[in-house]
C-alpha cells in the first residue's frame, strides 16, 4: 500500500505564505508522478499541482498557478508544495497523491489518502 504523510499546514493571513511537505517511509517517490490535491468543506477534492517522476515538468491548476510551486527531492523522498500569496479561498485540507501520471491525474490503484494539513487563511 502505498501511504503518504502530509505536513506544514497551519493558520495564516491573506498575502502570507505556508511551505507543505509530503514524505512516506513505506515506499520511495522517485517512480511516480506525485500530486498535491485539496478539499474545502462542502467542496469535493480538486487537483493543485503535480510533478513528474523526475521533476522536470509540473502542472497547476488555473486558481493556483503563479501562486503555488511543486518541487520534489527525490534522494529525501519528499515532495513539498509553496504556497505564497495565499487567499481565502484557499482554505482546505491539502493531501499528497501518488498518481498514474500527470497527464490523468488518476491516482494509483493501490494509494490510499493520508490525514492531509490543514491549510486556514484569515484576518
Amino acid at each position: 500500500q502505498l501511504q503518504v504523510v502530509e505536513s506544514g499546514g497551519g493558520l495564516v493571513q491573506p498575502g502570507g505564505s505556508l511551505r507543505l511537505s509530503c514524505s512516506s517511509s513505506k515506499f520511495r517517490f522517485q517512480y511516480y508522478a506525485m500530486g498535491w490535491f485539496r478539499q474545502a468543506p462542502g467542496k469535493e477534492r480538486e487537483r493543485v499541482s503535480c510533478i513528474s517522476s523526475g521533476g522536470d515538468w509540473t502542472t497547476s491548476a488555473d486558481s493556483v498557478e503563479g501562486r503555488f510551486t511543486i518541487s520534489r527531492d527525490n534522494a529525501k523522498n519528499t515532495i513539498d508544495l509553496q504556497l505564497d500569496d495565499l487567499k481565502s479561498e484557499d482554505t482546505a485540507v491539502y493531501y499528497c497523491g501518488v498518481l498514474v501520471t500527470c497527464n490523468t491525474w488518476h491516482t494509483q490503484p493501490n494509494f490510499s489518502w493520508g490525514q492531509g494539513t490543514q491549510v486556514t487563511v484569515s484576518s
